[in-house]
């Protein structure tokens, strides 16, 4: 049996009370919510899924580093540290792996400090302000990229 091409999800800090804080902003469907919606798409997709959240950007960039050469694609939702961190941004440009950038909230909507994104640079592509669904439109769009990659 052919090993399914695998897409990691990494979320970052305060997504694990996705649900709980900000529900006017964030929504009421919790992180399990996403992960379980995420699962069953990638799965029709003919995905495998690695579905994590950490509050601490460290465990971010090994997650990143690990995914080097043996992930299909990324999908981050780097929450806070998409407009803080430079770590975050090095550590996807030394990934090597296509990666789109989530975020819940339409951040343009927002204060003006979360208009930046450091992240931005190194991902193919950026989905804001449709809420869980973007995290599916991700994996739409990486399953793609993974089709047409095995057509070369």
């Amino acid at each position: 049996m052919a090993k399914l091409p695998t897409v990691v999800v990494l979320n970052g800090p305060n997504l694990n009370m996705l649900g709980k804080r900000e529900p006017t902003i964030y929504g009421r469907d919790t992180l399990a919510d996403v992960e379980t919606a995420c699962r069953a798409h990638a799965k029709t997709l003919g995905l495998a899924l690695d579905f994590r959240q950490s509050n601490h950007e460290g465990e971010l960039v090994g997650w990143i580093q690990e995914a080097r050469g043996k992930a299909a694609g990324l999908v981050i939702n780097a929450a806070a540290l998409t407009h803080t961190s430079v770590a975050l941004l090095d550590a996807l440009q030394a990934a090597e792996v296509p990666t789109i950038e989530v975020h819940l909230s339409n951040i343009y909507r927002r204060e003006p400090f979360r208009h930046h994104s450091y992240i931005s640079r190194a991902a193919v592509g950026v989905i804001c302000g449709l809420g869980p669904r973007g995290y599916l439109m991700a994996l739409d769009a990486l399953a793609g990229m993974v089709k047409a990659k095995g057509k070369r």
